[in-house]
């Protein structure tokens, strides 16, 4: 479509209008018509400037119609970062992050004339012992061009200097501070889970383009923690089979990402066992009153909450605040939750064959419901306790003490985000509604067929 600044007498009616008049400026565009004209053959179609707003004008043979388009702007644009701070991990995917930024992202960030400082990160960790001592005070927002590990944990590195400069220990977090900052995630990983979630596609433009616009949005995040103390904010994280296949695909780094991948699964269905837990969970309550004490930091005892408690043999659990959308799963691994819906996903596979878990597995490649399953149960909770208990194998008698192993046989991995975290003793996950602002519009918002126009 063309834009142009319209020649002869057109009224700006706020309704829009109707003039016997050609637009000065328009290309033929698709017969989409407008409400009033649907029997109307539309022979031009563009975007015009009348008065001091943009228009959508449509020329048929019988009238000249026109109607604002809203909004104006796009939304947030107002509020374009000026200065960033950028961090990236070359190690991410094939290790073409650097390139990545270089060629798709850096351009587009000159063209908007934001300033940059770019730091490429050297070892794991880098960017939390960074984040925790730079001086952040000149840039706007933080951007991190990397897999999910490397977003998780810049965005926890953000969370954790936003403790520290309030003053707060780690030990005990029942309300943590909000980051200062909003955070920027380009995918340049493997599977991109959160990217994927935030916009909907895992698209480096995209991504770029929404921090260009300033758009932001709050994203809740959890607390995992042991014996009072913290282990890490994330966003998702797998215990049992979906630990165990990453502790496998982290011994096995030197292969491709795919073919890492692929072995793991493999590897991990081949010797597939249940663990011996007890699961304590709050029931998500999204009553109004709960949700005002939450926000202004009431303790939890208050709320009349009881625990629900169940114990057996799973496969696998995950708990996860966010959809957590990927290449392997178009409906996300978690499909009823949001990013900022101030609840929790809980899916627990119990124990059952190998190939019923297969299936259950492959259900989330298709639009079946994955869950329709009588071994799956999904819960929306706002806290969870996981107790693994010791395991002595009675399900399996066979000891699987094999060389290649890369954990032993009493070993509890966690897959946090994409981060692999061994935890003997029980993990308590809290979560923390919009606790980070991330840049990005709302999903809700980009499906919503009423808006008439959120583009530039």
């Amino acid at each position: 479509m063309s834009r142009g600044r319209r020649r002869g007498r057109v009224s700006a009616l706020e309704g829009g209008g109707e003039e016997d008049a050609r637009p000065a400026a328009g290309a033929p565009v698709q017969s989409r018509q407008q409400p009033g004209a649907a029997a109307e053959q539309i022979l031009l179609r563009g975007i015009f400037e009348i008065g001091r707003g943009s228009c959508d004008v449509v020329l048929s043979k019988r009238a000249l119609r026109w109607r604002p388009i809203l909004p104006e702007r796009p939304a947030g644009f107002s509020n374009r970062p000026k200065s960033l701070k950028v961090l990236l991990n070359p190690q991410s995917h094939k290790k073409e992050a650097t390139q990545l930024y270089c060629k798709k992202v850096e351009p587009l960030l000159k063209l908007a004339g934001i300033k940059t400082d770019v730091t490429i990160t050297e070892y794991e960790g880098h960017a939390v012992s960074l984040l925790k001592e730079c001086e952040l005070q000149g840039f706007d927002g933080v951007v991190c061009v990397g897999g999910d590990g490397f977003a998780s944990e810049v965005a926890h590195a953000l969370l954790l200097r936003a403790q520290k400069n309030a003053g707060m220990e780690t030990d005990c977090l029942l309300t943590p501070a909000r980051a200062q900052l909003p955070l920027g995630v380009i995918p340049a990983g493997s599977t991109n889970v959160l990217a994927h979630s935030l916009h909907g596609i895992p698209h480096v433009v995209t991504a770029t383009l929404h921090i260009i616009m300033g758009q932001v949005q709050p994203v809740d995040v959890c607390t995992f923690s042991t014996t009072g103390k913290l282990l890490r904010f994330g966003f998702s994280a797998m215990f049992g089979f979906g630990g165990r296949t990453l502790a496998l695909a982290e011994k096995y780094r030197w292969m491709s990402p795919s073919q890492r991948r692929d072995f793991a699964v493999l590897t991990a269905l081949a010797k597939l066992r249940p663990e011996d837990c007890e699961i304590s969970f709050l029931p998500f309550n999204n009553s109004q009153d709960l949700q005002e004490r939450r926000v202004q930091g009431s303790t939890k005892s208050g709320y009349n909450d009881q625990w629900h408690v169940i114990q057996g043999q799973f496969l696998n659990v995950s708990i996860m605040a966010i959809p957590c959308l990927c290449s392997v799963a178009p409906r996300g691994l978690a499909p009823n939750t949001r990013l900022n819906n101030g609840s929790m996903a809980l899916i627990i596979a119990r124990n059952t064959s190998r190939p019923e878990f297969i299936k259950h597995l492959k259900r989330y490649a298709s639009v079946k419901n994955q869950f329709n399953f009588p071994f799956v149960e999904t819960y929306t909770v706002e806290e969870v306790k996981l107790h693994p208990r010791n395991n002595t194998n009675e399900h399996n008698p066979e000891k699987e003490d094999e060389p290649h192993e890369p954990f032993t046989e009493n070993s509890f991995p966690w897959n946090i985000d994409g981060d692999l975290m061994e935890v003997p003793s029980e993990v308590h996950v809290r979560l923390h509604p919009g606790l980070i602002s991330l840049y990005g519009g709302s999903m809700e918002e980009m499906n919503d067929s009423k808006a008439t126009c959120n583009c530039l």
